[in-house]
């Protein structure tokens, strides 16, 4: 029984033995005291005022004095207004200390026999991965680890977007200019290869818009948007905008805060694409070719999704994650239809005249959703509505993640409440571990314009990066080349990926490579620093005064090696709610305080000397600490270095 069972059942008794009420253990609400106050945990006396018929302050006493007399892991208490503030023995806490020490395990939950599918990455075959592709599969790839970690049996899985038109805009710029290179011929990435070709699209496509706009054809558009009541709201926003990136240094030119300008980029651009571009033309009778079955049309989608494929494959290996089951949107694309006309005869959807398909969501504060075009066609919800079912049957899983950006909350709330409606049996498991954008400090990235910051140049930047700060701080220079390499490789993966999942999910963050790379504060460096030292202890001890038995002498604990043993006893509380909430960033605090903490430790006890009793305690003590920090980052993803 932990402590904190062993707080509840203790106040039940005193409830029952002075006030002659029985309590439930399980319904005392018992939390960490706070910093300000002496004690480690807190029980609010409130709710037995009335059973003593005395002061909140007399209650708290009461209780406090049977609790220090008959329970022997409580050494102290005090009483502050209705909190009774209770201290635990060092006995307790050095007996904790011993039960986990050298079990490599420790953190581990017990098998909870569910299944967990997690799907992240989820990319399109168009371009390269970047800085926000890499948010989504840090953060799925974490999830993973520490659901494995809470004892879920879990699926790791990913959705490919490899057809529609923005594939095709790719492989009608390499048709049109490829001149029947490769990325062989070229030696080029894969992936970076046929992102070259969709940014060359646009950029063509953007001087045929361009030149457009100066025509007499497209006046008559632009005069009559002019005139609808939706202008001067608009205007106010294009000078507010210009104001803010003035301040920001962001600003250009006053053409690009324009009426006409905004009209052709924000409101028209499609049409113009669909209506009377060439080049968007030619990609529509591309796609239509696809799904015909054209075989030369398919012929060049499969080789250049494979070029993108080998090129996703060595991003991930760089990144240290991998799949359980891929699905292709290009095999997924026709579902949903059955499932809709089944939801239709059970009223759960309507019709409307144009034969399209809706259902009413309002009374979910969600409004009326199309889940079907009116000409039979898919939208991205119907594809989603036939997937969950066909997966659901194939994985049998209890709880299902998506980890998709902010920007389709509203599709996911849609999505999870049809599926409630059709009487899914796996609805109620859904979660969208939905995560803010990423930045640089110069701002947002566009995949169109080619400004985005490409993953595999991120890895490289960060590695280097770890490079030099680690010649500056002197840090693996006693190491032999392969051996520094290899640290200096984990040093920058784990600047990177601490960096991204040390920031709540659902919050915006900007990425900074060369704040991430910083052997001092919340860093990955920083606790792999530590770990090394902590690791380290049991190495340098070489089998002296490491006897489990001898450690067993100590029991006047220094202060920070409670505040050290307190940690290490919530780490499993830690995984669980990180496992609950889907959320990595618990972790990665937890993970940054403890070697904080032994840091504080390192620097005011000197290990290695005292009684042998005494090192033998620092040497068990160091030892779980570093058990703990590479569990802990493992749930992150991040490699632990054995040497620095």
């Amino acid at each position: 029984m932990n402590i904190i069972n062993i707080l509840q059942e203790s106040v039940a008794a005193a409830v029952t033995k002075l006030y002659g009420q029985e309590t439930a253990g399980n319904s005392i609400k018992i939390d960490v005291t706070n910093k300000e106050h002496e004690g480690d945990y807190t029980c609010v006396v409130f709710p037995y005022v009335r059973l003593s018929k005395k002061s909140p302050e007399a209650t708290g006493a009461e209780i406090g004095e049977y609790l220090k007399a008959n329970v022997a892991e409580i050494s102290n208490f005090n009483v502050i207004k209705g909190f009774l503030n209770l201290s635990i023995s060092d006995a307790y806490w050095t007996n904790f200390l011993h039960s986990i020490a050298f079990d490599t395990d420790y953190g581990k939950g017990e098998k909870k026999n569910q299944r967990a599918v997690i799907e992240y990455s989820s990319p399109n075959t168009n371009k390269p991965l970047h800085l926000g592709h890499i948010r989504n599969i840090l953060l799925g790839w974490s999830c993973i680890k520490i659901l494995e970690t809470a004892g879920y049996d879990v699926v790791k899985t990913k959705v490919v977007n490899d057809r529609g038109i923005a594939i095709c805009k790719s492989m009608l710029a390499w048709t049109l200019f490829g001149e029947g290179k490769t990325p062989q011929s070229t030696d080029t990435k894969g992936d970076h290869f046929v992102g070259k070709y969709y940014v060359m699209f646009e950029g063509v496509f953007k001087k045929e818009y361009s030149a457009w706009q100066a025509t007499a054809e497209a006046r008559p558009y632009l005069e009559t948007w002019l005139a609808t009541s939706a202008t001067p709201k608009v205007e106010k926003e294009l000078e507010q905008q210009k104001e803010k990136d003035i301040k920001e240094g962001k600003f250009v030119s006053d053409d690009d805060y324009t009426l006409s300008k905004y009209f052709f980029k924000e409101i028209y651009k499609n049409t113009y694409f669909n209506k009377y571009s060439s080049l968007g033309k030619q990609a529509r009778e591309m796609l239509l070719a696809w799904e015909a079955g054209d075989e030369k049309t398919v012929a060049l989608w499969q080789q250049m999704n494979n070029w993108v494929y080998e090129g996703f494959n060595a991003t991930y290996d760089k990144l240290g994650v991998d799949f359980d089951k891929i699905y292709y949107e290009s095999d997924t694309y026709k579902l949903g239809k059955e499932t809709i006309d089944a939801g239709l005869e059970k009223n759960i959807f309507y019709k409307k005249e144009d034969g399209s398909i809706w259902i009413d969501l309002t009374d979910a504060k969600l409004d009326h959703k199309v889940v079907q075009r009116g000409d039979g066609t898919s939208l991205y919800i119907t594809q989603d509505i036939g997937m969950a079912p066909v997966r659901y049957a194939e994985l049998k899983m209890d709880k299902m993640v998506f980890v998709v950006a902010d920007e389709q909350n509203y599709h996911f709330q849609v999505l999870f409440e049809i599926l409630k409606r059709l009487g899914e049996p796996y609805a109620d498991g859904m979660y969208h571990l939905s995560y803010g954008m990423v930045e640089l400090p110069s701002g947002k990235m566009k995949s169109r314009e080619g400004t985005v910051v490409d993953a595999d140049d991120l890895v490289a930047e960060v590695i280097e990066t770890a490079r030099q700060k680690s010649e500056e701080v002197g840090v693996a220079k006693e190491l032999a080349p392969d051996e520094k390499a290899e640290a200096v490789r984990k040093i920058g993966m784990a600047a990177l990926k601490y960096h991204l999942l040390k920031v709540h999910p659902k919050k915006k963050m900007v990425f900074d490579p060369a704040e991430s790379v910083d052997f001092q504060g919340q860093t990955g460096p920083y606790i792999q620093y530590n770990y090394v030292r902590a690791s380290g202890v049991m190495n340098r001890a070489k089998g002296e005064n490491t006897d489990f038995e001898l450690a067993k002498a100590y029991s006047n604990l220094h202060p920070t090696e409670k505040d050290l043993i307190v940690q290490l006893f919530d780490f499993q509380n830690v995984i669980e709610k990180s496992a609950a909430e889907y959320d990595p960033s618990g972790i990665a605090a937890y993970c940054y305080t403890m070697a904080k903490t032994y840091s504080k430790y390192w620097s005011e006890v000197k290990i290695f000397q005292g009684e042998d009793y005494e090192q033998a305690f620092r040497i068990v003590l160091s030892d779980c600490i570093a058990t703990v920090l590479k569990r802990g980052m493992y749930c992150l993803g991040i490699e632990m270095p054995e040497r620095m």
